[in-house]
């Protein structure tokens, strides 16, 4: 297996982009991702593309070959492969990708993430995305993600003494560094007060533990690490590329304040890395609710379970602190258009390597680490990401 680099990272604005379609933006963050890593079209091989829903939300299937079509290279012929996995489809598209350079069967890959999800109403908007809970024992009986992650948090609170505000501090750090970030959904602050004082949603879930639906766009280019100083001054190894999977419903898990696919796909990913927690000074963790940012803190392994609330009250995720979490803003702030989520946080990680993470960029950072959800946690995917020097 071959050393994969990140050769180069392009992204839209995130946010209601009403006057841009879905082909746009893919191709926008496309092209700006070859242009970072200095290639031609003719140099790539195939692209992989993550989207959850583009036939419920913009009546359109087989988006792959379209947005190669749209770029100019209908003719090349290339493999043009989409990826479905709920909020975690563009961290498995990077993750096919990977595989695909690491075993030598492509050398120039395009992975992309795209989402147009404010064309339809809210209404129809939840039930779309709701669709990667499980339909069968969830779903169909009114639980939405929402919903389901309220349970989560409730559970949380009773099983390990949480308090409401202990996981609505993660939405004030998102909306504080996303505030510094121009690609963002939402660039305002708020107070713990406005978090906690928030229109209930599913309660213990304010309006303001909830990431909004948004459209945008993410691309990276990969490429053999022994090339890459070709192509760019700044190569980023990926040093591991893991995913786990378990039950779709919650009540069919070990501990459904414990998500064991982030637990699991974590584990891999530092064994292969080389690396352990305390080693990373940076984090980009699944926040579509408030909550789930919380529990990722713990099932990655930075703290014990029951400890991250603790942590998060002394000030860890700020920048400067011994873990910056989520200085993109995450899906909280930075926004959540699915395809699109875990492709945008590796690029955060990337633009803070080499940095380039102005007004919230984390001091000299080696290394950093990314998770991404599908679903209430039936996948997780985990990158460990280094600074080549």
């Amino acid at each position: 297996m071959r050393d994969v680099a990140i050769l180069g990272v392009g992204q839209t604005k995130f946010g209601e982009l009403w006057d841009r379609s879905f082909r746009e933006i893919g191709i926008e963050a496309g092209l700006a991702a070859l242009e970072g890593a200095r290639l031609s079209s003719h140099d790539l091989s195939a692209l992989y593309l993550g989207n959850m829903a583009s036939g419920a939300f913009i009546d359109q299937e087989h988006i792959a070959p379209l947005i190669l079509d749209y770029a100019g290279l209908g003719n090349h012929h290339l493999p043009a492969i989409r990826v479905e996995a709920g909020g975690a489809s563009g961290a498995v598209a990077l993750h096919q990708a990977y595989l695909a350079v690491a075993s030598g069967h492509h050398d120039f890959v395009v992975v992309g993430g795209a989402e147009k999800m404010t064309d339809v109403p809210d209404a129809l908007g939840q039930a779309i995305t709701s669709a990667a809970a499980d339909q069968e024992w969830e779903t169909v009986f009114g639980a939405t993600l929402p919903a389901l992650w309220a349970l989560v948090a409730r559970r949380h609170m009773h099983d390990h003494g949480t308090h409401r505000e202990d996981f609505a501090r993660l939405s004030v750090l998102a909306h504080e560094h996303g505030s510094h970030n121009p690609l963002a959904h939402y660039r305002n602050k708020i107070s713990l007060d406005a978090v906690l004082g928030a229109g209930m949603v599913a309660e213990p879930l304010g309006m303001l533990d909830c990431a909004p639906s948004s459209d945008g766009a993410a691309a990276l280019v990969l490429g053999p690490l022994e090339l890459a100083r070709r192509y760019t001054d700044t190569p980023i190894r990926i040093a591991a590329s893991e995913m786990a999977c378990d039950s779709m419903a919650v009540q069919h898990r070990r501990d459904v304040t414990t998500v064991d696919a982030t637990v699991m796909a974590a584990q891999r990913a530092f064994r292969r890395a080389g690396r352990a927690p305390g080693e990373i000074p940076l984090a980009e963790v699944h926040d579509s609710y408030s909550i789930s940012g919380l529990i990722a803190l713990e099932d990655l392994g930075f703290y014990p379970k029951g400890a991250a609330a603790k942590a998060l009250r002394e000030g860890v995720g700020a920048v400067g602190s011994r873990l910056a979490v989520n200085t993109s803003g995450g899906l909280k702030a930075q926004g959540q258009p699915f395809g699109a989520v875990g492709v945008a946080q590796v690029a955060e990680v990337v633009r803070q390597l080499r940095g380039e993470a102005t007004g919230r960029q984390v001091s000299g950072p080696e290394r950093g680490l990314t998770h991404s959800l599908g679903g209430t946690g039936a996948t997780a995917v985990v990158h460990i990401l280094e600074r080549v020097n």
